[in-house]
């Protein structure tokens, strides 16, 4: 059938579903959706936070700028029918701001966040005429799409951009939550370092938490006092303290030597202090762009319900952020050439040191 003809007969189809709509209840309406997508005219999409908050500067600001521009690319409006956002003050949330989003009728509901899997997976298998995404996790369930993303490679380049400007071969790493996905920024970051130079010591600090900005100024505190002048925190929310220790210390003294790798987003703006800046580089970890892919496909009609989707550096779902001209062209080069290999599938990065 021609697109033309085949644009008339759903048109017709539409509209008699429309005159018969009317005539129902409101039960009929609600069961009348459909779980294979939208359109532009009534796809809707929304998303839960994990604890780290939406405006963590990092991991879920990524997701949800990644929602607002999809709903801005389509003609949607914020809010009910078009997309928005529930923000989790404790994992007792998730559950409840799942399931309101379901009551409010949004065609997508994404779950930001490994620690949100039990959640999704009881409410998916409940709701089965939901679609649901996790982002981190994996949820065996045919309406929930899972997203992986290979942080140990944008890790590893990570690793080789502070082995490279280190300058008192003391490195730091970061962590909040102990859970395999911050294992393969950890084991990633590792492998970067040793590869440029076996000697650096890299100092590993898990704190527990993504929403505690004071743990991770105090673990960066201890970091810089023992003579680690480069730290790489995948801690969300927990990170902010890691800048905040090192623009207190450059504000103090402006020869300060002490640098910070973001991660998720470009965490530049987060390091001005005056005229200086301590953000080093930061490792993106593109969950905008999954959220926009996963979006499209189901509006399409084409969710990939009850698949692992994984994007790494081969199709750009991870790397590192322009510096800014604080690390040096030659640094650059070295580091596109890590870059090229594990691209290549010449390096393979570990998912963990353990």
């Amino acid at each position: 059938m021609s697109k033309r003809k085949y644009g008339l007969a759903l048109s017709l189809v539409l509209a008699a579903g429309t005159l018969l709509g009317a005539c129902g209840t409101d039960k009929d309406k609600k069961d009348s959706t459909s779980s294979k997508g939208g359109n532009e005219s009534n796809f809707s999409v929304a998303m839960v936070t994990d604890v780290g908050g939406v405006d963590d500067k990092s991991f879920n600001q990524s997701a949800w700028e990644g929602i607002q521009k999809f709903g801005k690319d389509n003609g949607l409006a914020e809010g009910d029918g078009g997309y928005t956002y529930l923000q989790s003050k404790g994992e007792a949330d998730y559950t409840t701001n799942l399931n309101a989003l379901v009551r409010r009728d949004f065609n997508l509901v994404f779950g930001v966040g490994f620690m949100m899997e039990e959640a999704i997976g009881t409410i998916a298998s409940q709701q089965t005429d939901k679609q649901f995404a996790i982002i981190d996790g994996v949820v065996d369930e045919p309406n929930v799409a899972s997203i992986l993303f290979k942080e140990q490679e944008g890790a590893f380049l990570a690793g080789v951009a502070a082995a490279l400007m280190t300058k008192t071969d003391k490195i730091g790493f970061v962590g909040g939550v102990d859970i395999p996905v911050i294992n393969r920024f950890e084991a990633g970051f590792v492998e970067g370092v040793a590869a440029v130079n076996p000697n650096i010591k890299v100092d590993v600090k898990y704190t527990g938490f993504f929403d505690k900005a004071e743990l991770g100024k105090a673990e960066a505190a201890r970091m810089y006092s023992s003579g680690v002048d480069i730290i790489f925190h995948a801690a969300g929310g927990t990170g902010n303290g890691v800048f905040s220790e090192a623009k207190e210390r450059k504000q103090a003294d402006k020869n300060a030597n002490v640098w910070v790798i973001g991660v998720d987003s470009d965490q530049y703006d987060e390091g001005q202090v005056g005229s200086d800046n301590v953000t080093l580089t930061s490792m993106l970890k593109r969950v905008d762009v999954a959220v926009q892919d996963i979006s499209a496909l189901a509006k399409e009609g084409k969710f990939p319900g009850g698949e692992t989707k994984v994007y790494g550096l081969h199709d750009d779902g991870i790397k590192l952020a322009d510096s800014r001209g604080a690390i040096p062209e030659d640094v650059l080069k070295q580091i596109d050439e890590y870059a090229q290999k594990i691209a290549d599938g010449e390096i393979v990065v570990s998912e963990s040191l353990k």
